[in-house]
């Protein structure tokens, strides 16, 4: 028979229980906001992505309406009339089976999380935000949201 002196204990006591529960409540704290950056990260990286991407295309179908590749609609001075002409094909001048696409699909705005993009032609102003509906010149996002620069996704 064991005596009293003997025996273990088993299990933990108070202070164990909240000391850990302790110290798990400080390294959540630490990494929720961490959390919330990188998801906020991820979808800014994106959406310059996809700005650059449009961008290019647009630059692209100027360049290719320049040299005489493809035609030329009237009054876009050579930029797409909209932004879906850079997703249809284009045949190309002097070719036969020649056909041309700027871009796959329209992407998808990460913080709108619709494919909708604010245009502005090449003969807006710079600061407007209403389209002139000539051609498309640039994009921009519809979002309202601030960035973690401190500038608005709209003037990205």
């Amino acid at each position: 028979m064991k005596t009293v002196g003997t025996w273990r204990r088993a299990g933990y006591t108070l202070v164990e229980l909240v000391t850990v529960c302790a110290v798990m409540l400080v390294l959540a704290a630490v990494a929720l906001p961490t959390a919330t950056y990188t998801n906020k990260r991820i979808k800014e990286a994106e959406l310059r992505s996809h700005l650059r991407q449009m961008r290019n295309a647009i630059d692209e179908h100027k360049r290719y309406s320049d040299v005489g590749l493809i035609p030329i609609e009237i009054g876009t001075d050579g930029y797409p009339g909209e932004l879906e002409n850079l997703v249809e094909p284009i045949q190309l001048i002097g070719q036969v089976e020649g056909e041309i696409r700027f871009l796959r699909r329209i992407p998808v705005d990460p913080m709108t999380g619709e494919a909708e993009w604010g245009l502005l032609s090449y003969q807006d102003d710079p600061d407007d935000r209403s389209w002139g509906g000539e051609n498309v010149y640039d994009v921009y996002s519809l979002s309202n949201g601030v960035g973690l620069n401190r500038v608005r996704y709209r003037e990205w």
